[in-house]
């Protein structure tokens, strides 16, 4: 029986010595294209179970039966597929792969978000520029003036009043940067470009009333721009002519921009000439309107929490204007009379302005940012004209009446002459430091205090004489006068300072979701001693009944300090001359806004 056991144990172990020795090892490493190794690759005998993982050095060990041929797959979550075939395996085997990287092709996705406003500020769609009809080829105030409560009444003019309000009562800013326009220009023909230029154009929101305190002091609106940070290289082109039969250019603009992880810039170049335009006006003139603007916005990043942002803009607007000739009839049909008038003289007017602005940021945290901001303006403004005109005043016969028409009388023969040699220098610089902290998830504050100085140089000489029939009116009999005057030699150094406080608060109750902006806003002017208090605040609500709902309320108390054009007053000195005061006692209007309003979104 003890021979019988001993003689078992023999032959097992000399059958598992016979497998053992049957065995063949393959091992090796798994390496990405980089040449790192790679763990958890599954290597596996093709058409077998038999297996094995790599390690975390994408080494592998299998133990294989020997045999004539053997597949060796190879397979990782985001590399292709490997198979290595080894004709002959007698022996252990080394085996290396490396496996390169999934590349697929993915389908195009489209992502569409829907803003939901719960404020009074609305973003406009910048790219519906394009199909809107604008002499000057293209402003984000032709936008504007397409939406409820804004009107222009002025096609050559990208000025625009809000509910019925004047011009001066917008509020535009750059980049976080408020933006001036001259002084002398009148808004029309002698306009030229809109300070925006809507080819470095990102994001364009507008709030025609209820806008935060962190908005100037001005009590109509405020359009709010801010110009792109281009990623790789862009640009584009555009002419513009107007006329068929001349085929004159009015309008071309191009920029370019650039950008990498540390510096972008975007710069651009405009020009506009409106002849073509004014040449249909009534009367017959030679009109030369040369209007230039170059603009470039840089963003350059030393530091990952660090940003520094400069804007500039350069502007030169020369406009020429030579009358000849103006013929106009007017009366009933019974009574016609013609008026002819043929001039002498020209207009040379030049608005030229230089603005450059410095922002410096510094994230403190994720939830924090903290800046300084400072920007200057300057502007050189002439006008110059000395124009005389020698009119008649016809009777004319009755229209389609040729015989009449040609019997006309003289009724009147008189001239004038008009003379204006005006110049204007503003400085405006300005320096301000401002603040942003989240301090929840549903509560932020934003803060800011501002300081401005200002210096106006004022010069105004103009006067008109009319002669009829050779007197001087107005004539007493013992001196000869001119009919009107106007004179200023003013100048104006004031300094503005300014400061606010805003808290967005969002919350949500049973009834929806609540958005709370309320803020208060102070200012004072040296040159009127006037402290201005603005508290203003906005409700957002969005009902959980009817989701596809927004309503929104908004209100405050606005105020406006007068700016130089306002403080001017005319008064009579002792020779009767008409002379150009400055009103100390000038108060700031005051507006109180109670804006309610709604969205209702829907899908078609």
């Amino acid at each position: 029986m003890r021979n019988r056991t001993l003689a078992s144990l023999l032959f097992l172990w000399m059958v598992l010595g016979l497998n053992a020795q049957g065995k063949v090892k393959v091992s090796g490493n798994v390496r990405d294209a980089d040449g790192n190794p790679l763990e958890l690759v599954a290597v596996q005998v093709k058409h077998t179970l038999i297996g094995a993982m790599t390690d975390e050095k994408g080494f592998y060990s299998l133990s294989v039966s020997p045999g004539d041929s053997v597949v060796l797959l190879f397979s990782c979550l985001g590399y292709n597929k490997a198979e290595r075939v080894i004709p002959r395996l007698a022996q252990d085997m080394r085996v290396n792969v490396q496996m390169n990287y999934t590349s697929l092709q993915l389908n195009e996705v489209s992502v569409t978000a829907i803003r939901r406003q719960t404020t009074t500020m609305e973003t406009l769609d910048a790219g519906r520029l394009k199909i809107l009809p604008d002499p000057s080829g293209g402003s984000i105030e032709s936008l504007i003036v397409t939406y409820a409560g804004v009107s222009s009444n002025n096609e050559l003019s990208t000025q625009y009043s809000v509910r019925g309000g004047s011009f001066d009562e917008n509020l535009v800013y750059v980049n976080g940067m408020e933006v001036f326009r001259p002084l002398l220009i009148r808004s029309g023909q002698q306009e030229g470009l809109s300070f925006v230029n809507p080819n470095l154009t990102e994001k364009v929101q507008f709030s025609a009333g209820g806008f935060d305190a962190r908005y100037g002091d001005k009590m109509s609106s405020v359009l709010d721009i801010s110009y792109k940070k281009p990623v790789k290289l862009e640009g584009s082109a555009s002419v513009g002519v107007l006329g068929a039969s001349n085929m004159n250019i009015s309008t071309a603009s191009a920029y370019v921009g650039t950008g990498n992880d540390k510096f972008t810039q975007v710069t651009g170049i405009r020009y506009k000439m409106s002849s073509s335009l004014l040449n249909n006006l009534v009367g017959r003139a030679e009109y030369v309107p040369r209007f230039v603007d170059m603009q470039t916005f840089m963003t350059y990043k030393p530091a990952p929490k660090w940003e520094l942002n400069f804007l500039g803009n350069l502007s030169s607007n020369h406009y020429k204007y030579i009358p000849i000739e103006l013929e106009t009839t007017f009366g009933t049909v019974k009574n016609r009379q013609k008026f002819h008038v043929f001039f002498e003289g020209r207009e040379r007017d030049k608005f030229e302005t230089i603005y450059g602005a410095l922002t410096l940021k510094h994230q403190l945290s994720v939830k924090s940012e903290l800046g300084l901001q400072a920007f200057a303006f300057r502007s050189n403004e002439e006008e110059s004209y000395d124009l005389t005109g020698n009119y008649r005043l016809d009777k004319a016969g009755e229209e389609g009446d040729e015989k009449t028409a040609e019997g006309e009388q003289s009724i009147a023969l008189a001239s004038y002459h008009e003379h204006a040699r005006n110049r204007l220098q503003a400085t405006v610089g300005h320096v301000g430091l401002y603040g942003m902290t989240q301090l929840t998830a549903h509560q932020t504050l934003k803060w800011g205090v501002n300081a401005q100085m200002e210096r106006i140089i004022d010069k105004i000489s103009e006067w008109e004489s009319r002669d009829s029939s050779g007197y001087s009116l107005p004539q007493t009999g013992k001196e000869v006068n001119v009919i009107a005057n106007l004179f200023s030699d003013n100048k104006l150094n004031s300094s503005r300072f300014s400061a606010y406080f805003q808290d967005v608060f969002k919350f949500r109750t049973e009834q929806g979701l609540f958005t709370l902006v309320g803020g208060l806003r102070g200012s004072y002017w040296t040159y009127s001693k006037e402290f201005l208090f603005s508290p203003r605040a906005s409700l957002g609500f969005i009902p959980n009944a009817n989701q596809d709902l927004t309503l929104r309320f908004a209100t405050g108390l606005y105020y406006q300090s007068p700016f130089y054009k306002e403080l001017r007053t005319e008064v009579k000195d002792k020779d009767g001359n008409t002379v150009i005061r400055l009103n100390d006692q000038l108060k700031s209007q005051r507006s109180i806004h109670f804006i309610l309003g709604g969205d209702y979104g829907f899908k078609v």
